[in-house]
């Protein structure tokens, strides 16, 4: 989740009769379903903001046509976008805003989205059925409005079918009720349950919490799962982790403090724990905290992995991405060590083991060096033998552009020595 400067405001909706919204927005006489993308709003919209130019549901989405090039790029302004499904009335234009520099440059393969799907914060996690489940950030414009939590699941993280909105503003919130939008909503499976760490922004009641699925079911109903429905503080991007003894372990933001869960997931089992970290020597991350924001949290090999998203410039670069950075340690509270830009463009998601039992981190672009925008992607990595991650050469070929090779950086290193040695 990128965050903007957010004005915590009061959004209080005000009553209206079906003349009067007929009369004032006749986009409101459409049929009210909260599945329903030309369904109206939970709160009363702000300036123009309709299902017309912002549905609060991103929908099933479908395989990608060509190299899934553009993309979107979501903010107070609006929407802008570049692609081959309609644009909506008032959206604006992508321009060069994701230009695919990172591939050009040798720092990523050259990636293509696993879905043709506007979602933001791609979240990809096994559940205890074996199917995949993806979640994130969905909706034309989350700065503006969300209906709820969306989720799709696959087999083989090729073919993505649609859950549908699992949990919804209209029908399921409680203290969230008067919020605008859900932001980065992280499906995970942990002490043998489905459940969502996610956070509510704009209007009222903005905070995070945890949610658990009622019925053991991926597609829920989904309910709160802290005691007497207390929130946790005003933070974003969530993050849940479920240890080998069965512990759980609450992160969200930038990775700035860690907090063990009670079995029951109904609240904290003592106190915050502050992460320390060692920052790199070459002075090209001074920030307090590993990450900026969009918190993950995993284990491989007994170490423990804690980072997140950043806008991340080294030194020899003229403009930053938006990268997953890392940390490890063997000590879940830390502290942590070999900070690293682990994936360069692969923002706030997470890393998960595949079924051809490779890691992969998730991707969905949100600079200009990436090749797209706001789409669910992945890349296969690698763990060097002190632990800290690589980019693999090796890459699935669905994942990548067509005819591109799957050996991409041997690929990527021919092509440069042809070019600085020519014959």
């Amino acid at each position: 989740m990128l965050l903007m400067p957010v004005v915590w405001t009061v959004c209080q909706a005000q009553p209206q009769t079906k003349a009067s919204a007929a009369q004032t927005d006749p986009v409101s006489a459409v049929v009210n379903s909260a599945t329903d993308p030309k369904a109206p709003l939970h709160v009363t919209p702000i300036h123009t903001t309709h299902p017309e130019f912002f549905s609060g549901i991103s929908g099933p989405g479908h395989p990608v046509p060509g190299d899934g090039s553009g993309g979107y790029r979501t903010g107070r302004e609006g929407t802008m976008y570049r692609g081959t499904e309609p644009a909506k009335p008032g959206w604006l234009e992508l321009g060069d805003r994701a230009r695919g520099t990172a591939v050009r440059d040798g720092l990523i393969p050259p990636l293509r989205p696993i879905w043709e799907l506007h979602l933001r914060d791609t979240i990809i996690n096994q559940g205890g059925d074996g199917f995949y489940y993806m979640s994130g950030s969905s909706g034309d414009n989350i700065w503006d409005v969300t209906s709820g939590i969306e989720l799709w699941r696959s087999k083989d993280l090729q073919q993505w079918d649609y859950v549908g909105l699992v949990w919804s503003f209209a029908k399921d919130a409680t203290w969230e009720k008067n919020a605008r939008y859900v932001w980065a909503p992280e499906i995970h499976y942990v002490r043998g349950n489905y459940c969502f760490a996610y956070c509510v922004a704009g209007g009222q009641g903005g905070g995070t919490g945890i949610l658990k699925s009622s019925t053991g079911k991926p597609e829920g109903p989904y309910v709160y799962a802290l005691t007497n429905n207390a929130r946790i503080g005003g933070g974003i991007d969530a993050t849940l982790f479920e240890d080998d003894d069965g512990s759980v372990y609450f992160t969200s933001g930038g990775a700035g403090s860690i907090r063990k869960m009670l079995p029951d997931l109904s609240g904290f089992d003592g106190p915050a724990h502050s992460i320390q970290f060692e920052k790199p020597a070459d002075g090209s991350w001074t920030r307090n905290n590993i990450a900026q924001e969009g918190a993950s949290l995993f284990k491989h090999s007994g170490i423990y992995y804690l980072g997140g998203a950043a806008f991340y410039q080294p030194t020899n670069s003229t403009s930053p991405r938006y990268s997953s950075v890392v940390a490890m340690s063997t000590n879940i509270f830390g502290p942590y060590k070999n900070w690293e830009e682990a994936v360069p463009c692969g923002g706030g998601g997470n890393y998960f083991q595949g079924p051809d039992g490779f890691w992969y981190c998730t991707y969905f672009g949100n600079d200009d060096q990436s090749p797209w925008r706001e789409k669910p992607g992945m890349v296969r990595i690698d763990f060097e033998p002190d632990g800290k991650i690589k980019i693999a050469d090796e890459q699935p070929a669905f994942i990548l552009q067509a005819g591109a090779p799957t050996h991409w950086r041997m690929a990527t290193n021919s092509a440069a020595s042809s070019v600085n040695n020519p014959k």
